[in-house]
């Protein structure tokens, strides 16, 4: 794709997060399988069934602009999804291993915060209202749950992973 106006840049960021979220969808069930803790593993469903969602607002903000979701893929996700995958292969005490989900987790997290941001200031200055709120949930919706698991790593899983 040509990147001649901001207008390209958006589409292509829209088509990044939504590799993005196809990439999630798949990778979380195999992260809940591998939590111990009852916590971490209902978090990684319940924010699976979020993502899920998410997914379906890009296609919604996709057919508001008339353009295609799909037609990219992301590499920096694949990248954070294959490290986590690495880490899962590991001989691991179960409590570690919970701590570097959450790792891996809020490294996913993180880059989709700055995906969604970016769009969303790109929604704004194109004069997407509609778009932008859209956006601006999701962006809420990836900053609770990073916030989730920061809580669930120092009140349980770090202190359990500390004594293993």
């Amino acid at each position: 794709m040509k990147l001649d106006t901001l207008k390209d840049l958006f589409v292509e960021e829209l088509q990044d997060l939504y590799s993005a979220e196809q990439q999630i969808i798949e990778a979380l069930p195999k992260m809940a399988e591998s939590a111990s803790n009852p916590q971490l593993k209902t978090a990684f469903e319940e924010h699976l069934k979020m993502t899920q969602e998410q997914k379906s607002r890009l296609e919604k903000i996709a057919q508001q602009l008339g353009v295609d979701p799909s037609g990219k893929h992301c590499k920096g996700m694949e990248g954070l999804i294959k490290e986590g995958q690495e880490l899962m292969k590991e001989d691991a005490d179960p409590a570690v291993l919970d701590a570097g989900l959450i790792t891996a987790a809020q490294r996913v997290e993180h880059y989709e915060i700055a995906g969604y941001g970016t769009a969303r200031t790109y929604a704004s200055t194109l004069g997407h209202a509609e778009v932008c709120r859209l956006l601006q949930t999701t962006l809420e919706e990836e900053g609770e749950t990073d916030h989730r698991l920061t809580r669930i790593a120092e009140q349980v899983v770090n202190p359990k992973a500390m004594s293993a």
